[in-house]
């Protein structure tokens, strides 16, 4: 099953569609970041983890939100990509080798997750506006935003410090 798997009778089951495989997304990242935070080496990674995880939380309970303007109850359907994304996490996650250039492997999967998630609450903001669905629209648009800021700062840590020490090794 794919991403589009079923049949959508209306811009609203598109709109639900995509609604679940943002709530399976997340679900799945809450148990990924742990163990990233866990593998990662540097100090401010480990923290950048620890608190996209509490993001992470807090943007479930917007999604449960906007299920329930909808009139729907919260559930996931199997987000195949991000499976995908947090299979190849895993595998820096195992990896050996010198800890600054795990480090790098981390950051660089966590900004493919973090970019398949900016996509997806795009698009789900850009249907609840077309939906009419104004505080949808809102709430969708403030995980969009801690997204965007999640990939600056693991970008800032790549540039600042990790890739510099990766280089090193």
């Amino acid at each position: 099953m794919g991403l589009f798997s079923k049949d959508f009778n209306s811009f609203e089951d598109l709109f639900l569609d995509q609604l679940q495989d943002l709530y399976d997304a997340e679900e799945r990242i809450t148990k990924a970041l742990p163990l990233m935070a866990d593998a990662a080496s540097d100090p401010l990674l480990k923290s950048a983890f620890r608190q996209h995880l509490q993001e992470t939380e807090n943007q479930i309970g917007r999604l449960k939100q906007v299920f329930g303007q909808i009139g729907q109850t919260a559930r996931g359907k199997t987000c195949q990509a991000m499976k995908g994304l947090l299979d190849e996490g895993q595998e820096a996650i195992d990896a050996g080798g010198d800890p600054a250039v795990k480090d790098a492997a981390l950051i660089a999967a966590a900004q493919r997750v973090e970019h398949y998630e900016m996509a997806a609450y795009g698009t789900a903001r850009s249907f609840a506006q077309r939906l009419g669905r104004t505080e949808a629209a809102r709430l969708l648009q403030q995980t969009l935003q801690e997204e965007e800021m999640t990939d600056k700062k693991l970008t800032g840590l790549a540039e600042q410090s990790v890739n510099a020490q990766a280089v090193k090794a």
